[in-house]
């Protein structure tokens, strides 16, 4: 088990984020030096990969190391991760934290942090994995027509073009994707997507989620089906595409 600790904002609206990395810091540098006073600390690097029109909200500091080693450490995953959100309050009272532990099947082998990275996404893990295995064509190549149901980009392209998904849209068409052929009810919807600080939607608003899904998906909203007096179900379509990286979605779990 890895793991990898982000401060940002907890919004439950997705912001549009660079496809690149963000680091304050330079790779390598001590986590130590965040405890020093500010007269000590060298100038801080600039902050890289920011496109014009962006901003940085945040960062994501990538922990590769598993219970096994952590115990080896005479530590623990858990105290690792209060040992880190304790120093983020110290030197930034204002920052908010999100902790999230990335798993992977036993025996996958591999470097922790590699196996992190891509479990949890990172743009420029899953760009290096592709091209490791030679998918380097683009999306008019692989697939012109019909729906791209890109998981690990988060992202929906219908005949090439972004289907300009919500957060909680793509959440929702996600879910029923990664439970293909079944029937999901409304009640496992509410309790799989809605967290429990969230106030709870009512069946009724499931169903206006859905309407406004399948309006977005356009002459393809067929694929989202509604399955009377049960709830919705995605079934495989020769049209639909549904790329993910060689790791399971966090969702799964």
């Amino acid at each position: 088990m890895s793991l990898a600790l982000a401060s940002a904002p907890t919004a439950r609206t997705a912001p549009s984020i660079s496809a690149a990395p963000v680091r304050a810091i330079a790779d390598g540098a001590p986590i130590a030096r965040f405890a020093a006073p500010a007269a000590e600390l060298a100038p801080a690097p600039r902050v890289r990969a920011v496109p014009e029109g962006t901003e940085a909200r945040g960062f994501v500091l990538y922990v590769g190391i598993d219970e096994t080693k952590a115990t080896e450490d005479g530590t623990t995953l858990h105290r690792i991760v209060e040992a880190l959100r304790r120093l983020t309050a110290e030197v930034a009272p204002s920052a908010e934290t999100y902790a999230a532990v990335a798993l992977a099947p036993e025996g996958a082998g591999g470097r922790d942090v590699d196996v992190v990275r891509l479990a949890l996404q990172d743009p420029a893990a899953l760009a290096k994995q592709r091209e490791a295995q030679g998918d380097v064509r683009d999306d008019t190549d692989r697939h012109p027509n019909g729906v791209i149901i890109d998981i690990s980009r988060k992202r929906v392209l219908l005949d090439g073009e972004p289907a300009g998904l919500t957060y909680k849209e793509f959440e929702l068409l996600q879910y029923l994707v990664l439970r293909e052929g079944r029937t999901i009810d409304r009640h496992e919807l509410i309790d799989s997507l809605w967290n429990a600080d969230d106030e709870a939607p009512s069946e009724r608003t499931i169903d206006v989620h859905v309407r406004r899904l399948r309006s977005k998906l356009a002459h393809y909203q067929d694929i989202v089906r509604t399955v009377r007096g049960l709830g919705y179900r995605f079934d495989r379509h020769a049209d639909v595409s549904i790329r993910q990286a060689s790791t399971p979605s966090p969702d799964v779990f």
